[in-house]
């Protein structure tokens, strides 16, 4: 069995429900939810929008290798009715995203996905809820841990934390 943290985010719909649906599929397709993080409300990161997100990040236990996991996640996210994007547009709205943030602590690179997440480093709206379920999680490519990587974005106030799932 492999351990999978995957970052949730969803800013269009009702996003709370978005990311509930999200995780009973990816426990009925992909592998048991160990571990849920509370949902994080931020804005856009990358484009504009007037639609703020939110986010989560679960970690998972799945015997599914790296490119069927990730194809497992892009029928999700469609049957949950994302659009396929285009590419020339950049970052757009979406009722879900769902990105494997890291694959059982492996570097792995191709055309279709890079493990670690090549830009979780940059996101608060990852490295929060990270931090909150893998306080000791260190960055398997850069060798950086969580608490060093989120402590730059410590007087974020545009990430908030809005509850956690049993409140």
């Amino acid at each position: 069995m492999k351990t999978v943290f995957i970052s949730l985010g969803s800013n269009l719909g009702n996003r709370k429900a978005n990311l509930k649906t999200a995780y009973a599929e990816i426990e009925d397709k992909i592998g048991q939810i160990n571990l849920k993080s509370s949902f994080y409300k931020t804005p856009p990161w990358g484009f504009h929008s007037d639609e703020d997100f939110v986010n989560s990040i679960i970690q998972i236990e799945t015997d599914l290798e790296l490119v069927d996991l990730l194809k497992e996640l892009k029928g999700i996210e469609q049957e949950l009715g994302r659009k396929q994007k285009d590419s020339s547009l950049g970052y757009q709205d979406r009722l879900i995203d769902l990105d494997i943030i890291d694959y059982n602590g492996e570097i792995y690179s191709s055309d279709l996905i890079t493990v670690p997440h090549e830009r979780l480093h940059l996101r608060s709206f990852v490295l929060f809820p990270l931090h909150e379920i893998a306080p000791n999680w260190i960055h398997p490519k850069l060798k950086i841990a969580i608490e060093t990587l989120k402590k730059p974005m410590l007087n974020d106030p545009s990430i908030e934390k809005l509850a956690h799932l049993n409140d």
